[in-house]
């Protein structure tokens, strides 16, 4: 393993899945991305938590500045529905909007079905850390991640977890390495460590 250890907070939010109604997906998803994208070493601090707006700005504000996550990354709350309030949320905590995230998340969902624009998936920075809005479908959270690839494996629309660890970089966050053969991390060349 290379790279420095960094604290990736995993959130689900979702009425039922939080009060016991059906089994939540979206956690199980991204810890299982997560440990074959990632070479870098990790811990989480996971939390599930019903759609409401107080409670996913008390939960990322703690994540960030109590836990000391410089990653959190929400599933679920994102479309249009009355209950789903996690880009309010989100965007209530953030010191700085990365619209970049939302638009390309919804490029690579648009490849796959016609309702990807009504998606509200955000990204905010907040301190040292990085706030991102995933899908609530197992399917989509490796699709966004990933990004698009032809039947022969070829990148054809990039994901977007490919500039999240210059991103990291760049608000002082620990300097973190990926699976190549999952998702490249593009780096400048003079922000890149050799690989060891």
């Amino acid at each position: 393993m290379s790279g420095d250890l960094i604290k990736i907070g995993l959130v689900s939010i979702s009425d039922r899945a939080s009060g016991g109604v059906y089994e939540d997906k979206g956690i199980p998803a991204l810890r299982d991305w997560l440990n074959v994208a990632l070479s870098s070493p990790w811990e989480e601090a996971v939390r599930l938590i019903p759609d409401d707006q107080a409670t996913i700005e008390k939960t990322l504000v703690e994540l960030v500045d109590q836990a000391g996550c410089n990653l959190v990354l929400t599933t679920g709350g994102t479309g249009p529905a009355l209950r789903d309030v996690t880009p309010e949320a989100t965007l209530a905590v953030g010191d700085k909007l990365m619209p970049g995230f939302g638009e390309q998340m919804r490029q690579i969902s648009l490849n796959f079905v016609p309702t990807a624009i009504l998606s509200r998936q955000v990204a905010v920075i907040r301190k040292q850390a990085l706030i991102m809005n995933l899908p609530g479908q197992p399917k989509s959270i490796k699709e966004t991640l990933e990004g698009v690839k032809d039947a022969d494996g070829n990148q054809v629309v990039p994901g977007i977890f490919a500039a999240v660890p210059y991103c990291l970089d760049l608000i002082g966050a620990p300097y973190i390495e990926t699976n190549d053969s999952v998702v490249v991390a593009w780096r400048p060349k003079n922000a890149t460590r050799p690989k060891g």
